[in-house]
């Protein structure tokens, strides 16, 4: 009797360790890049990488080509969405837009055109939570609701790109989205422009987005900012004149963030 129980006890101890190996780390990290100077490709902490190549996301594309990818987050319409669509269809430009819930029950035909002209439509979670303080089945439904409600209203039935809200993540949350079929996207160039009261003028947010272009950079941008939707022409002019080419996340290769 003592034997059996020793050897239940040992079979429960090697279950459990087993368990917990095959287990994710739900250690939340808040997103940061480090940029570098003189236009020179960005960097982020080892840490940052490690978890985004385990989980074939990426936070920068080649850093030998004088590529550029603009996405946009749009967690509420402000007015200016339209706009940047006029000009990215007047600039033959290519963006991704990260949508909420909220966004798309507020602004289908925004997300319609969006689709229509070209455009990749992200998931940013139904509700804009902290997805490391969700669960599995929590998290899986923020993302299914928005893909549900973005296919009623475009009739598209596929959604390859996730933006964690906030920036927040964890090994977890990055596995687990990876197996729900999304590739995590992060950035490597953006700066405090989502603060609506804020705001600085367009020549502002053209100075703070053109000091920080580099080869690869993927560059978030917030819908909300007047500035930005000032300045968007002048910083698509001003990165071609450099010898920049905007390009879709879909020409990224999954591999390519990282050294």
């Amino acid at each position: 009797m003592k034997n059996a129980l020793c050897l239940l006890l040992s079979l429960s101890i090697i279950i459990g360790q087993t368990s917990f190996a095959l287990g994710y780390e739900n250690r939340t990290y808040n997103w940061s890049y480090k940029p570098a100077p003189a236009h020179t490709p960005a960097d982020t902490e080892p840490l940052y990488k490690e978890l985004l190549e385990q989980a074939d996301g990426y936070f920068i594309g080649d850093r030998d080509s004088k590529s550029l990818y603009l996405t946009f987050d749009n967690g509420y319409e402000n007015g200016y969405t339209e706009k940047v669509l006029d000009v990215l269809k007047e600039k033959q430009v290519t963006g991704a837009f990260f949508v909420t819930g909220h966004y798309l029950k507020t602004a289908p035909e925004l997300v319609k055109r969006m689709v229509a002209e070209g455009h990749i439509v992200g998931n940013h979670s139904y509700h804009h939570p902290s997805l490391p303080q969700t669960s599995d089945a929590k998290l899986a439904a923020e993302l299914d609701d928005v893909k549900t409600l973005f296919t009623e209203i475009t009739g598209e039935t596929e959604m390859r790109y996730l933006r964690p809200p906030r920036g927040e993540f964890s090994e977890r949350t990055l596995m687990k989205s990876k197996e729900l079929g999304y590739t995590n996207v992060f950035w490597s160039l953006a700066y405090k422009d989502w603060e609506v009261d804020k705001q600085k003028g367009g020549k502002y947010a053209f100075d703070q987005v053109m000091k920080r272009i580099h080869p690869g950079a993927i560059m978030l941008i917030h819908a909300v900012s007047p500035d930005n939707a000032e300045a968007l022409p002048d910083i698509i002019d001003e990165c071609r004149r450099q010898g920049y080419t905007f390009r879709s996340l879909d020409e990224l290769s999954l591999h390519s963030p990282m050294p």
